[in-house]
This record gives C-alpha cells, sequence and structure tokens, in this order.
C-alpha cells in the first residue's frame, strides 16, 4: 500500500501540470485496466497520449519516485493519512463538486470518516463585524445539531468562530490549510484533544511541507467550497477571498445562503445576494427581500460601471477561443474592442471560468479548456 501511495503523491505534486490533466491521467488507467504503479513503470507511460511537455515532466516525477517514498514513509509513521482521490474514503462531495479539479490526494490528521458526513461551509471575512460573528455562531449550532460537519479555513474572524463554534456545540469541524500539513504542528496541538475523540479532522492537498502563503490560502478556497453541501456567507468585502469564492461559486450554479446586511451596514453581501445568492437571515433562515436580482454578470471590481453587455462580450471570446488559442491583443484586435487594454482585457480572461493560459516567450495566450469530464473518470470517481 506504501508503495502506490508513493505514485499517488508523487503524480499529485508532479509540477506544471494541471488537475484535471492529472485526473485524465487516472481516468486513462482505469480505462486500462492498469494501476498508477503501472502508469508510471511502463517506458512509455502506457502509451498514453501526451505533449513533449508532459512526457518530460513525467519522466522527472519517476526521478523522484525515491524521495516520494521517504515522504511517505514518514508521513504514515507520524500519523497522517494520505487519501487518494479514487478512495472510497475520498470526500463524495468533495469529488462531486470539483469533479475533474478534484485534488488527487488528501493529507489528514483525525477522523476520516468525517469526510462522508453532511457538511456545510460557513465563509467571511477576516475582520468579521459582530453581526457577522453571531450569524457564524447561530448557523454553526444550527449544523451541530443537525450533525452537519462545520467546513473551516482556520483564518481569523468567521472561519475560526466557525470552528469554534462547532465544537462548543459539540459538532465536528473539518479544518481546510492553507499550508502543508506538517507545517500546521501548533494547531494539531491544540486541538489534539478533538482530534483524537473524533470531532476534528485536519486537511491539506498541498505538499506537506510548504508554509503559508497568500496564493496557498487563496487556493486553499475550492477546496472548502469543494468540502461543503451547503455554503453560507456572514460577511464578504467587494474583492479578496470570500468574495472570489462566492462569486465563482454563483457561476458554477452553486446555492450560497448570503446573510441580508443591516442598514448602512459596510460590506459587500447586499450585491452577492443581487447577484443570485440566496438571502438569510441572522440564524441562516431563508428570506424574501427587495434587492433587485442583477440580470447581467459584473466584475469584482465596479458594480455600477461594470452593468455593460459583459455577458456578449465573454460569449464572444468564449466562441473566438473555440477556434485557437490568442494572446489579449489579437482577442481585442479579432472582436474590435477598441475601448480594452490589454491589461484590462488580461484582468477580465482571468476571471472567465474554463479558459488557461500559455506563455510562449515573453507573450501570455489564451485557450479554452474542455469542461467535459472524462467518462471513465466519472464512473471511477
Amino acid at each position: 500500500m506504501n508503495q502506490e501511495l508513493t505514485y499517488w503523491v508523487a503524480l499529485a505534486h508532479t509540477p506544471k501540470m494541471w488537475t484535471a490533466k492529472k485526473n485524465e491521467i487516472i481516468a486513462f488507467c482505469f480505462q486500462q485496466g492498469k494501476s498508477i504503479i503501472d502508469f508510471f513503470s511502463s517506458d512509455q507511460f502506457l502509451g498514453m497520449e501526451l505533449k513533449p511537455q508532459e512526457i518530460e515532466l513525467l519522466q522527472q516525477t519517476k526521478n523522484e519516485l525515491a524521495n516520494y517514498a521517504f515522504m511517505v514513509e514518514e508521513l504514515l509513521d507520524q500519523g497522517y493519512d494520505i487519501i487518494p482521490v479514487t478512495s472510497k474514503e475520498c470526500s463524495p462531495t468533495l469529488k462531486s463538486n470539483l469533479k475533474y479539479n478534484s485534488p488527487i490526494v488528501l493529507y489528514t490528521k483525525g477522523n476520516k470518516q468525517i469526510l462522508q458526513e453532511k457538511s456545510i461551509a460557513i465563509v467571511g471575512s477576516r475582520n468579521a463585524n459582530e453581526k457577522s460573528l453571531l450569524f457564524t455562531d447561530n448557523v454553526a449550532k444550527k449544523a451541530s445539531s443537525e450533525n452537519k460537519v462545520v467546513v473551516s479555513g482556520f483564518a481569523k474572524g468567521v472561519d475560526k468562530q466557525a470552528l469554534d463554534s462547532a465544537l462548543a456545540y459539540k459538532g465536528q469541524s473539518i479544518i481546510v490549510l492553507p499550508q502543508g500539513i506538517t507545517t500546521f504542528s501548533s494547531g494539531i496541538k491544540k486541538y489534539y484533544k478533538q482530534i483524537i475523540e473524533g470531532d476534528v479532522l485536519v486537511l491539506s492537498t498541498f505538499h506537506p511541507k510548504l508554509p503559508w502563503s497568500v496564493d496557498l490560502a487563496m487556493a486553499r478556497n475550492s477546496i472548502i467550497y469543494g468540502l461543503a453541501s451547503e455554503i453560507y456567507a456572514a460577511q464578504s468585502d467587494d474583492k479578496g477571498g470570500t468574495w472570489s469564492g462566492v462569486t465563482e461559486g454563483l457561476k458554477k450554479g452553486r446555492q450560497i445562503y448570503v446573510r441580508v446586511p443591516e442598514k448602512r451596514e459596510k460590506c459587500a453581501n447586499q450585491t452577492l445576494i443581487s447577484m443570485g445568492a440566496i438571502p438569510v437571515d441572522i440564524d441562516g433562515n431563508e428570506i424574501q427581500t427587495d434587492y433587485p436580482l442583477l440580470i447581467k454578470e459584473v466584475t469584482v471590481n465596479n458594480l455600477a460601471s461594470e452593468l455593460s453587455p459583459i455577458d456578449s462580450i465573454e460569449d464572444r471570446i468564449y466562441d473566438l477561443l473555440s477556434k485557437g488559442t490568442y494572446s489579449s491583443k489579437q482577442i481585442i484586435d479579432g472582436l474590435n474592442l477598441s475601448d480594452f487594454s490589454v491589461q484590462k482585457m488580461a484582468s477580465m480572461l482571468s476571471k472567465m471560468k474554463n479558459i488557461s493560459k500559455i506563455k510562449e516567450g515573453k507573450t501570455m495566450r489564451y485557450s479554452l479548456v474542455s469542461t467535459k469530464q472524462p467518462k471513465q473518470l466519472s464512473l471511477m470517481l
């Protein structure tokens, strides 16, 4: 088993390769009736059609297998668990929500059974106000009474309140780390009693030795949302992790519950509700409001100025990228978007889903990523 985990970890940390591509590799192995060990042991990677740069990356990974084997042994000896995406122990909610973007492995410490339970995420500002913290406490209390696991990111503010409230009300919680799991030793020590008793599961998808960083904190958000069947937003600014997570979730059709703000309260909750989030009261119960629902897509920076036909521009961009790979300048020229600068187009493209970036020298080009999940991967997950 340790040997197979070595190959899973090696694939998970193959650099400069999209997670979707790694899941395609897993699906290919499933289709061929082969294991991940067979894939790496084969001289030609089982004959899978790969780009030259992908083959080079995988060859480099093969050269690192001894180091990954040592890391796996060390993690298991220290009481950590490594859960591959195909394992029955992996969260079905996570795989259902993220599909081909599901992380290849999960590193965990604690009660793995928590991953099989119904779950909610409570998200919000690090500098949350008293109303937001009360809302978080109320929602966590209700979730705990209904035996739902509370997912949080362990940041100060709403995240920390969600965790502490869940435990105070005898509930369970998943701590999703913005760092490698072995760098969270102080947190594991603090919650050791709850971990041992089965009420807390610590989880990371990053290399076990990576320290905290802003980039990892942002990347961690998709895992928080992916682990949750229900998402509650206590307080959001008009930028940052909560805003980007909620707006991206709404684009994907997720039902997200947002606390209705009080008059003159400085937050972007009302904007999120007008974009399609479900309004809820201080206890997390759905209510009716008079907020108008915006018909058009908006950007994260300036709601009023972006109520122009952004949807039609996006459709035109998607249509163009379906025909090839282009730079920001080529997209602007090709679609006659004279009011767009290269920087503005690049910013817009970064916010659009299913678009990948390809760096060619000093030029960044964009292409359309297929959203179709491989049939074999769907069966396997």
